[in-house]
């Protein structure tokens, strides 16, 4: 299965809630744009680094299945949203 090489992480004040809504980057108060390592994060999901950002990324659902940023834990209050990045331009989709 290929998996997308890299992302938007989007961290937003709130808790995320289901939603097919496309996320924002206007309401986040931090974004980064991280990049498959090609290795599998301990959750068991393909790891992706950039920019003081480490998460592991379920492909299939575009979820956040784990995170550390600047090397800590997500602070309670904020969320993690992902953003596909188009590989194509760099643009986001």
């Amino acid at each position: 299965m290929s998996h997308p090489q890299s992302y938007e992480i989007l961290l937003v004040p709130g808790f995320a809630e289901d939603t097919t809504d496309a996320p924002e980057s206007g309401g986040a108060i931090r974004s980064a744009v991280v990049a498959a390592t090609g290795e599998t994060g301990a959750s068991g999901y393909p790891r992706y680094v950039g920019e003081g950002i480490v998460a592991d990324i379920d492909p299939a659902t575009r979820s956040v299945e784990a995170l550390l940023v600047d090397g800590a834990e997500l602070s309670y209050g904020l969320s993690a949203r992902v953003k596909e990045r188009d590989t194509t331009t760099g643009a986001d989709s």
